[in-house]
């Protein structure tokens, strides 16, 4: 049976690596993403079929219009990766954090992440075969945080109660959830690593990175 798998944020990064690996692995891919451009781009180098939705995760209406594409294409999903997130510019101390920049993490990284886990639920317990995977993207900030990063690191956070919710709640379903914390995944998003980042100790040093397709490649196990 075709194996359907829903990535978000699959335009770039840990997504559209994680969506190769999962097309060499035989699933069938549905994109979403913000930019319809590079999901396409990621579309055009997949070894298996795949369907393009952009998504805002942050609009429960723009998740919704997923799912529903997602059955009308394919009619099941047993896959989901949770990888949509932001994270704000640079290093921004806790005092001067704005409301806007809080809410614009909270709402990506955070309610983004729950809508996408709702809609899937929705999905998986009534379809048949029943059940499925969902996959969280934490982060090592889910344990451990960096200095100035109070929206990021609390959102990673509460990616781990939800996660730990989602399996609890979706047992009497068959719907498996868990979640992978990434230290840092060369990627856009870690690019001034390289030059150097702050560290608790209030020095500057550079910090190593990991590559997209170890991550991929762990995902792709998770989800076997």
């Amino acid at each position: 049976m075709e194996k359907i798998a829903i990535v978000t944020g699959a335009g770039s990064g840990v997504g559209r690596a994680t969506a190769f690996q999962l097309s060499r692995d035989g699933y069938t891919l549905v994109l979403a993403g913000r930019r319809p451009s590079t999901l396409e781009e990621t579309s055009r180098r997949l070894e298996s079929r795949a369907h393009v939705v952009p998504t805002d995760v942050t609009d429960t209406d723009s998740v919704a219009g997923l799912f529903a594409a997602t059955i009308e294409e394919f009619g099941r999903l047993d896959l989901l990766f949770n990888n949509a997130g932001t994270g704000l510019p640079g290093s921004v101390r806790l005092e001067d954090v704005s409301d806007n920049q809080w809410r614009s993490v909270v709402d990506a990284n955070l309610s983004g992440a729950f809508h996408c886990m709702r809609e899937a639920f929705r999905l998986m317990k009534d379809q048949s075969p029943r059940g499925g995977r969902i996959i969280n993207n934490g982060s090592i900030s889910a344990s451990v945080p960096r200095p100035n990063s109070a929206p990021y690191t609390s959102t990673k956070h509460a990616i781990t109660g939800l996660t730990k919710s989602g399996a609890l709640d979706g047992r009497k379903y068959d719907i498996a959830v868990g979640q992978i914390d990434i230290g840092n995944s060369a990627s856009a998003m870690t690019e001034g690593f390289n030059s150097g980042a702050l560290q608790a100790d209030g020095r500057v040093a550079r910090e190593p990175t990991i590559d997209v397709e170890i991550v991929a490649k762990a995902v792709s196990y998770m989800a076997s």
